[in-house]
């Protein structure tokens, strides 16, 4: 009997191992690589998983599905879960990205926390703020780590914790996928004995070995408090976090030890619209220099009672210390010479929103808005520099400014609450946004020392927007067509002259707040700004992005092609559909290259998430030109 039953369980075991020997090979096939723990069989139902998820099994009427938790352990493990995040960013970069436009929430793992992306003819549109708050975004920055190409920083104005604070994200691979971070500025003590309430104008820059550095205006709410800070990222660390600059501490400790360009606690003296930039360039004799420049307001007690002229300030050890605040707007009879609020009546110090850029040889290039003009709204940009071999901490070193163009503010004004235009603010209905255009001029330069500089502004006019016999337009009444336009200018001396302002945008529709980069041979010109041109919303208020490439820029007969960015227009912000938002959509967008001439665009869009009309931010990598 025991014999039987032995025979009996011994062809049962027998048939078992049999029936296991020749489903191995399909289970196998269906786990798609996964393997057990020292060659131990492999649970049916997990493969059986695998193969239902990967499309090799179809599932039966009844089946249930394992939880996702375990599924996408088991897609890790087989490597399913590698070859999709491959797959999707070989199809962003060859720009063939499936994900469908409009999508609220992009299918592929292409960002952490609330991802999204936008593809559409070509154009590929990756969120880079990834907080799910549905807070403001706007006033971006970003910089392209001249080691590493695939190495992004960007910075914006940020409202996750709190209304107007600053926010940093990098990238590790060209801008497929984003972190972001706050700012490492909330420790540092202001000149009232409290920490910062606030932070704006965040800023962007790589040095030439590779060392990131971020900055920010940091003030206090209820007090006079204020300054612009700086913190570091070394080389390597990519910009994942940020630390103190200064290197003799061993921990580089980001809470208070932070770089300290300005800080005062005057009632009279505000600083604003900083930005920073490093000398890059391996062949320049101040290589790794750190500079800021931005505009000081103050009450004085000269001439008209208070002024603002450009300062500027430097650091000769990687952000930790900085040369004392100078003025380097200038004074000039024949270019300002009207009226100040300096002691010098020529002073050309009614200004704001100062870009700097370093030429391969280290002259410091300098552009801004001055409004020392006879007529209200005509105003004018202006140029200073500093050449290589000066110490630009001394206010001597620098060039009496030059005119580059006229910058004319003539916008009908608000207030006007149906659109959210503030008071007093240029705006273009039946947008409700403050057009910037002190803010948002910029200055590049290439290898050679060809200077070019790009900014908007309202000669052209148009419609009921337009002023009448020097009567200001408003806001609340002017209908569009609004034809504010896009220039630019070079010069091929240096600065010392500027060559006739050209225009970049058609008639008839508004184009505002550009931003642009040269590539290093000076072939092309990028140019990046927002834009009414595109189907009614001239008249309905959406708006996109536009990069212009403009070829021979240097030349009679410059070439001009144009490249819609953005994959769908993006929707009027008001305050019917967000009332915190409405009136502002940053003072600044940017542009930069990589060596290749590659350009890198980071814009403020309000296509928000989950189908709201938020302000977020956006980002674009072009193709070689």
């Amino acid at each position: 009997m025991r014999t039987r039953k032995s025979l009996l369980l011994t062809v049962l075991l027998i048939l078992v191992l049999a029936l296991g020997l020749l489903l191995l090979p399909a289970i196998a096939t269906a786990v798609q690589g996964v393997q057990a723990p020292d060659s131990q069989p492999q649970n049916r139902i997990f493969a059986r998983a695998v193969a239902l998820e990967t499309g090799s099994a179809q599932p039966a009427p009844y089946e249930q599905f394992i939880s996702s938790g375990t599924l996408y352990t088991l897609l890790e493990a087989s490597g399913e879960l590698d070859q999709r995040a491959a797959a999707a960013n070989l199809a962003l970069s060859s720009n063939k990205a499936t994900v469908s436009s409009g999508n609220p929430i992009g299918s592929l793992p292409l960002t952490q926390g609330c991802q999204n992306v936008y593809h559409r003819f070509g154009s590929v549109n990756i969120r880079v703020n990834q907080d799910c708050s549905l807070r403001r975004q706007a006033e971006e920055v970003i910089a392209v780590n001249p080691n590493n190409p695939n190495n992004l920083i960007t910075g914006q104005n940020d409202s996750r914790i709190g209304y107007n604070h600053c926010g940093f994200d990098f990238s590790f691979n060209g801008g497929l996928t984003w972190g972001d971070m706050i700012p490492p500025f909330w420790g540092f003590v202001l000149g009232d004995g409290h920490t910062a309430d606030a932070c704006s104008d965040p800023t962007v820059t790589f040095d030439a070995d590779g060392n990131a550095y971020v900055a920010g205006i940091i003030f206090d709410l209820a007090s006079a408090a204020n300054g612009i800070v700086v913190a570091k990222s070394n080389a390597g660390i990519g910009g994942a976090f940020f630390h103190s600059p200064d290197s003799s501490d061993p921990y580089q400790i980001y809470s208070t030890n932070v770089g300290v360009v300005v800080s005062d606690n005057d009632p009279n003296i505000a600083h604003d619209k900083e930005f920073i930039v490093a000398d890059a360039s391996n062949s320049s004799p101040k290589r790794n220099n750190v500079y800021a420049t931005w505009t000081r307001f103050a009450n004085t007690t000269f001439g008209v009672g208070g002024n603002s002229p450009i300062n500027f300030s430097q650091s000769i050890d990687g952000g930790a210390t900085w040369s004392p605040p100078i003025e380097i707007s200038g004074a000039s009879a024949e270019v300002c010479g009207l009226f100040s609020g300096s002691a010098d009546p020529d002073a050309c110090d009614q200004d704001q929103g100062s870009h700097p850029t370093v030429g391969a040889d280290g002259t410091i290039y300098v552009v801004f808005g001055n409004s020392n003009t006879p007529n209200l709204g005509e105003n004018q940009v202006l140029f200073v520099s500093c050449p290589a071999s000066a110490d630009c901490s001394d206010p001597g070193s620098w060039t009496a400014p030059v005119k580059v163009g006229d910058l004319i503010g003539k916008q009908p004004l608000g207030p006007d609450p149906a659109t959210g235009c503030p008071y007093g603010r240029g705006c273009l209905p039946p947008n409700g946004y403050r057009v910037p255009e002190f803010t948002s001029m910029s200055t590049s330069v290439d290898k050679n020392g060809t200077l070019f500089v790009a900014w908007a502004d309202f000669r052209n006019g148009g419609g009921s927007c337009d002023w009448e016999d020097g009567t200001i337009g408003s806001a609340a009444t002017a209908t569009p067509p609004c034809d504010n336009d896009v220039f630019y200018a070079y010069s091929t001396d240096g600065g010392a002259t500027w060559s006739d302002t050209r225009q970049l945008t058609p008639p008839d529709s508004a184009q505002w707040q550009p931003w642009s980069a040269v590539t290093s041979d000076g072939r092309t010109l990028w140019v990046a700004y927002y834009d009414r041109s595109y189907g009614d919303c001239e008249f309905t208020g959406c708006n996109d992005i536009t990069l212009a490439k403009v070829r021979r820029p240097a030349s009679d007969h410059p070439y001009i092609t144009y490249q819609r960015l953005t994959t769908t227009s993006m929707p009027n912000l008001t305050p019917d559909n967000n009332p915190v938002q409405a009136g502002f959509l940053g003072d600044y967008m940017w542009v930069t290259t990589d060596k290749w001439g590659r350009p890198y665009t980071v814009w403020a869009d309000t296509r928000g998430l989950r189908g709201t009309v938020e302000e977020d931010i956006y980002f674009y990598r072009g193709l070689r030109p």
